[in-house]
This record gives structure tokens, sequence and C-alpha cells, in this order.
């Protein structure tokens, strides 16, 4: 690794994938609150992520339904007002 080219954050992070629960650890410059004791027995700061390579269908090669229909039906309630027409005469 060439010196004096990272930022000085540069070091040791968790990141956890909650939707199927694994973790890795890597360096990186993520700024995070909260921390995790790793299996070696130290402490780490904590990215927290929705989705990794170990969740994503185009590496699992296995596809995960979301519930889509809530964010839709929010998003018609939303801005319903604005696709009624107004009257021509």
């Amino acid at each position: 690794m060439k010196k004096e080219i990272h930022p000085d954050s540069y070091r040791l992070v968790v990141f956890k994938d909650f939707s199927c629960d694994e973790a890795f650890l890597t360096k990186s410059c993520a700024q995070t609150k909260d921390t995790i004791v790793w299996e070696d027995g130290n402490e780490y700061p904590l990215v927290k992520l929705e989705i990794s390579s170990k969740s994503h269908p185009f590496y699992t090669g296995k596809m995960k339904f979301v519930d889509t229909a809530g964010r839709i039906d929010k998003f018609n309630k939303k801005f319903a007002k604005f696709s009624k027409k107004a009257p021509t005469e």
C-alpha cells in the first residue's frame, strides 16, 4: 500500500447485511456511530447494509420478492390530487 494516499480515517470496519445476517471485515473510510465485537474479540465500527453480495439476486441466483404494494399505494395517495384534470369548458 502506498504511503500518504489514504485518508486518516481509513481503518478496519465491519459491514453487516441485516437481510441475511452476514458480516465481513474490511478496510473503509465509512463514517458510523455503531460498533460491534468481531470474531477475533476486538471492537470495530459497524456499517449496516440492506443488501450485499450475500443477499443480492445477481450473486445468489435467487429472486427475492419485496413488498412494493404499500409503496405504490402511498405514492398514489400522495399524488392523487395532481392526477385529477381541471374541468374544461
